[in-house]
């Protein structure tokens, strides 16, 4: 295929927007934990990426994208990006640029799962599990959607990453928080969080980033990319403005609620943006807030200590967003109030193996960690804060 520089252009734009969501997402965190622990949530954030970008580069984006070994995974033939160049291939951008595009993706993948072991993880457990988790569960994920993997090959749709970034990263912060237990303290003293307004700024780094994200996944800068941007905008508008208004129902709107809710409308869109049009959009945007607000509600009343609700947010939001896009599509595609019952059916049945696939191998992978090396750290490490036990700094102010 030819080279496009406008094509080329925007994705190198948009691989920077979605850079800029992981140190977003650690902010988002980092505002939500107590103030010992700020220094650790946004350096897990950092440490994400930076262990994500060797990884990929090395063997995830061939695991992800090289040629297909039995619908399950792609082999090394690209092991150290061998052969990736700047040329384009099947796309209208440099090879190499969709692997850098394909990269961020997977570093804000696992930054997300960050929130199933705040203010608890050891830092070197978490790099072990870092490398092993993006390895043997982003990977394959992705292979299977974007690959040429078994759901692809089925027909499930995921534009910009319903199942491979959102279920499997809620469903394993959701795996490996039941693995590493609750927080010292949980239900018996104030965990509030320390900073709203740092959250807010993450919330906003994220709302701005994902434009990149899922406009980007159109790749040319045309048409397709232009109605998944305002999309994407218009259901991270319901899904604030719905949980804002659920939230009121229990007590005073609150702020954290409100773009809480935005990202999982965000969150919702993600599968569906480049398939549905700005009504459709509206309704996925709105029940996603609803459907993980009640998510939220549900663990605090199950006592899961799935600190930051990346399973409520990412996690539910994920799955409905994946299903709504077998409902709901409408451009280029047709899902089921088109009459196409069969989309919708192959694109639940990929999100329910997706659920099923990330939580089982991330429960494994956290349980054989934590009983040889250890995920935790001690007691007097936690009462103290990571800031200090991890990093030996302190948050001023």
């Amino acid at each position: 295929m030819t080279l496009d520089s406008g094509a080329t252009a925007w994705i190198l734009a948009s691989t920077c927007l979605v850079m800029l969501m992981t140190p977003g997402i650690g902010l988002f965190y980092g505002g939500l934990v107590r103030r010992k622990n700020v220094i650790s949530m946004v350096a897990l954030a950092f440490l994400c990426y930076a262990l994500v970008s060797l990884q990929w580069v090395l063997c995830g984006y061939s695991l992800a994208f090289g040629p297909d070994i039995s619908g399950f995974i792609g082999g090394l033939d690209y092991f150290g990006l061998s052969g990736v160049g700047m040329d384009a291939s099947d796309l209208p951008i440099p090879d190499i640029l969709f692997a850098a595009f394909q990269l961020v993706f997977a570093g804000l993948t696992l930054a997300i799962l960050t929130s199933g072991v705040a203010e608890r993880i050891r830092l070197s457990s978490f790099v072990v599990f870092g490398l092993l988790w993006t390895t043997l569960v982003y990977d394959p994920l992705a292979h299977w959607a974007w690959g040429g993997g078994w759901a692809a090959s089925l027909g499930a749709l995921d534009f910009a990453g319903g199942t491979v970034v959102h279920i499997s990263s809620g469903f394993g912060a959701l795996a490996i928080a039941l693995v590493i237990g609750k927080r010292m303290g949980f239900n018996e003293s104030s965990m509030a969080p320390h900073n709203i307004p740092l959250t807010l700024l993450g919330a906003g780094l994220l709302w701005f980033g994902w434009f990149g994200f899922n406009a980007g996944s159109a790749i040319a800068a045309a048409g397709l990319a232009s109605n998944a941007l305002m999309v994407t905008n218009t259901a991270a508008a319901a899904g604030a403005l719905t949980w804002l208004l659920a939230s009121s129902i229990h007590g005073k709107p609150s702020a954290v609620g409100m773009v809480s809710g935005a990202i999982a409308g965000l969150v919702g869109i993600t599968p569906a943006a480049g398939f549905v049009d700005v009504t459709s959009s509206i309704i996925i945007g709105a029940v996603a807030g609803l459907l993980c607000y009640l998510a939220l509600l549900w663990r605090l009343r199950k006592g899961f200590d799935e600190s930051l609700d990346a399973w409520a947010i990412h996690g539910v939001g994920g799955l409905w967003g994946a299903i709504a896009t077998g409902i709901f599509a409408c451009i280029g595609q047709t899902g089921l109030l088109s009459g196409n019952v069969y989309q919708f059916g192959i694109n639940t049945l990929d999100a329910l193996i997706a659920v099923g696939y990330a939580f089982i191998v991330t429960y494994v992978l956290a349980l054989v960690i934590d009983k040889t090396i250890g995920l935790r750290v001690t007691e007097d490490e936690e009462y103290v804060g990571l800031d200090i036990s991890q990093h030996g700094e302190r948050a001023n102010g």
